[in-house]
């Protein structure tokens, strides 16, 4: 990709409506060349256009885990009851 990350490619990609790759080629060229002033525009263009990208949560445990981590729990407040 990146010998075809031109500012024209990225051009085309926005009119098209692929965003998210017109973004990832403004960011390459803004790292090939960070005073281009031109891309630095479009990619605060993109930035400000584009919702952010999702977080990746992770799996909530499965049953058997929350059992298991809720016994503990109710072992030590067993324990500190007969204290």
């Amino acid at each position: 990709m990146d010998r075809l990350a031109t500012k024209t490619l990225a051009e085309i990609y926005l009119r098209q409506g692929f965003f998210r790759e017109a973004l990832e080629i403004f960011k390459a060229l803004a790292e090939k060349d960070p005073q281009d002033m031109e891309v630095q525009k479009r990619l605060e263009e993109l930035r400000e256009k584009l919702p952010p990208p999702p977080v990746h949560l992770p799996d909530p445990p499965a049953k058997e885990d929350k059992i298991r981590h809720l016994e503990k729990w109710l072992e030590n407040i067993r324990k500190r009851g007969k204290n």
